[in-house]
């Protein structure tokens, strides 16, 4: 796996960073945000390019996974993107794929559950014998009519901290990520993680607003669990949505309660967007890569920017550095429109 994210490239420098609480977010300088309301985003320094750096970090994954450049050509690359003005989703991909020399590309745009929609098709390919390997990637740089957007919907926190499952939480704010994981049934080789299930629902409540009750995400988990023949009190820890609105951190604790019964008040619950930030499409890629991270360090993210308790949010937050000793976690992901998926790693 390969990341670049706020903190530059490498999953070293992210996972420190959530492991120690240390927020990516800073007043915006890449493009004007004088009229904004909100100043802040987690953006990496200098003028990073989404091609060339989704290239590098596909590169990097398959160059890990000792995956030639003949190997590649026989498959396709699963690309989480935002999508292109001028090209479009479809033809942006594909001209990533070509760079990185796969024979074609498969686009997913589908918001903040893009990558791991991309990761779950993958995984059912494999899992059904119908692929050995799959190359999964995403990217997502903030840009100017994103911020725009969010921030005339005033969605964005305007004190320049993600909050999540905190009182006086008062949104998120828009991060860079660019990711790339390859996925491949057991083999003799170590592995870094294991993909032990998957889940995904939509339960179509609004355009916008979760579901109160959270139980499109409940179904998502439960799935999850079924497949991977893992118990709620297994999971170590889960890396929540946790976008740090007031409404869907809400919904998000309650689906956890209706998925996990009692348990969920025990589980270590955070959201590493409280130190990355949101990235659209490809969040869900650098939250998995992140999550494999911590089943590998046996260190907990933190839930950074933390006031104080919230009701309606009773879950077991990270706020202190914490180390333990994890078999699996869950690491979630929520869009607009009801859509709701749950990728649960084992550890090697």
């Amino acid at each position: 796996m390969s990341v670049f994210s706020a903190f530059g490239p490498g999953v070293d420098a992210l996972a420190e960073a959530a492991f120690a609480g240390e927020t990516g977010f800073a007043p915006v300088e890449r493009f004007d945000v004088a009229g904004r309301r909100a100043k802040a985003a987690a953006v990496a320094p200098g003028s990073p390019e989404l091609a060339r750096e989704l290239i590098r970090a596909i590169d990097e994954a398959c160059d890990e996974a000792a995956l030639s450049r003949q190997d590649r050509a026989e498959r396709q690359l699963f690309l989480a993107i935002h999508g292109d003005p001028t090209l479009g989703a479809d033809a942006f991909a594909a001209g990533i794929a070509a760079a990185c020399g796969f024979g074609g590309a498969r686009a997913y745009t589908s918001a903040c559950v893009a990558a791991s929609t991309a990761v779950a098709d993958a995984a059912a390919l494999i899992a059904h014998g119908r692929a050995e390997r799959v190359v999964i990637a995403a990217g997502y740089l903030v840009d100017a009519d994103q911020y725009a957007l969010f921030d005339a919907g005033r969605a964005l926190a305007p004190d320049g901290r993600v909050r999540p499952f905190s009182a006086g939480r008062g949104g998120l704010l828009l991060g860079d990520a660019v990711g790339a994981i390859v996925l491949e049934a057991a083999t003799d080789a170590e592995p870094l993680a294991r993909l032990a299930g998957w889940g995904r629902s939509g339960d179509a409540y609004h355009v916008c607003k979760p579901r109160p009750d959270g139980l499109g995400l409940a179904r998502a988990i439960a799935d999850a669990l079924h497949r991977g023949t893992v118990q709620p009190t297994d999971v170590g820890y889960i890396n929540a949505h946790g976008s740090g609105t007031k409404q869907s951190d809400a919904a998000e604790a309650a689906g956890l309660r209706a998925a996990l019964g009692d348990a969920a008040a025990k589980i270590p619950v955070s959201s590493t967007k409280s130190i990355h930030g949101q990235a659209l499409e490809a969040g869900a890629l650098l939250e998995l890569i992140l999550t494999v991270a911590a089943l590998r360090a046996g260190r907990l993210p933190l839930n950074a920017g933390y006031l104080g308790p919230d009701d309606d949010c009773a879950l077991a937050l990270v706020l202190e550095p914490a180390a333990a000793d994890l078999g699996y976690a869950l690491t979630l992901n929520v869009a607009f429109g009801g859509a709701n998926t749950a990728l649960l790693v084992g550890a090697p």
